[in-house]
């Protein structure tokens, strides 16, 4: 589960750079599909950072 927390934080990260125009013709592409991540990338942080409450707490011994 850490994992795909991981993977969450660089997603939001990448549409946050792909909202800002800062990576090119990729980013053009993620926002065509993915219009309301680049607008608000703190949707995918905020899943990020339950993924990783949720591993804490499946984790715990």
């Amino acid at each position: 589960m850490y994992i795909v927390a991981g993977v969450l934080f660089v997603l939001s990260g990448l549409f946050y750079a792909a909202g800002n125009q800062e990576i090119g013709s990729l980013g053009t592409e993620m926002c065509r599909y993915g219009s309301t991540f680049c607008d608000s990338p703190h949707y995918v942080l905020t899943g990020a950072g339950l993924a990783a409450v949720w591993a804490a707490f499946v984790s715990v011994r």
